[in-house]
């Protein structure tokens, strides 16, 4: 079964992320095909809109930190992997829906935030987990959270690792859509069929507006992310953090 599934029904793309095992954490073959799926999509005349999910209880959490020696395996290539996957769902001239039915964490709720609407469960979370592991927020987070909750809230998200449950992300501007468990299936249908009848030539300039007025960072954030990021990975705290990420427990955080 592949780790990606790539489906296309009544003009929707559909990508699910399938390794419920490792709650759809992004392998570097994943995070590749998912970038290669949504780039592709531009030239498609048959997709009309696209749907980022995932299997099982997450959407995704992010980096795959799971194994033996994960903090030497993990490196700048995961940056960019990630990078190339946030800029193929903002550049995309068709809308993006993340439906988001579990945990988002890491640079998984980093790729849904970068979606156009985020559809989320009442027993979703969101949460900007790289703090947990010696790390800042990638994937363009620091510029799309600030962008829709403000530099307050995107500071204790950032700072504090502390999820938001779908409703809180909902009422914090995060979501677009909250809905009770039971309903999410229906709710993703109905939006993704509105999408996918709607005028295509103004929907993508609805989406290329709002994103030139309220993402206008986004580029820079990308690039001052993976600066930042690339100094962490090389940092004890870092190898740290990842260590006792697999082995769940505690870490010890020295400042080196």
């Amino acid at each position: 079964m592949a780790d990606l599934e790539v489906r296309l029904e009544d003009g929707a793309l559909w990508l699910t992320l399938n390794r419920p095992e490792v709650f759809n954490a992004l392998s570097a073959s994943m995070a590749a095909d998912l970038a290669a799926e949504l780039e592709g999509a531009r030239a498609r005349d048959d997709v009309r809109v696209v749907v980022l999910a995932g299997t099982g209880p997450a959407f995704s959490t992010g980096a795959d930190l799971s194994g033996e020696d994960a903090h030497e395996r993990f490196d700048v290539r995961a940056l960019d992997a990630a990078n190339r996957i946030i800029r193929a769902i903002v550049s995309l001239d068709k809308p993006v829906v993340a439906a988001v039915n579990g945990v988002a964490a890491g640079v998984g709720c980093s790729a849904a935030l970068a979606a156009d609407l985020v559809i989320a469960a009442e027993s979703a979370s969101f949460l900007l987990a790289f703090a947990r592991v010696g790390l800042m927020p990638d994937g363009g987070a620091t510029a799309t959270v600030a962008a829709a909750v403000g530099r307050a809230r995107a500071m204790r998200m950032a700072l504090l690792a502390e999820p938001l449950s779908g409703r809180e992300a909902h009422e914090a501007g995060l979501a677009t859509h909250v809905v009770a468990d039971d309903g999410f299936a229906d709710l993703v249908a109905t939006v993704v069929r509105r999408l996918a009848a709607g005028p295509p030539l103004a929907l993508a300039a609805a989406k290329k507006a709002v994103n030139a007025a309220t993402l206008d960072q986004l580029e820079a954030a990308l690039e001052r992310e993976r600066t930042g990021q690339a100094v962490l990975l090389r940092t004890d705290d870092a190898a740290e953090g990842i260590r006792a990420f697999a082995e769940r427990r505690r870490p010890g955080f020295r400042g080196a």
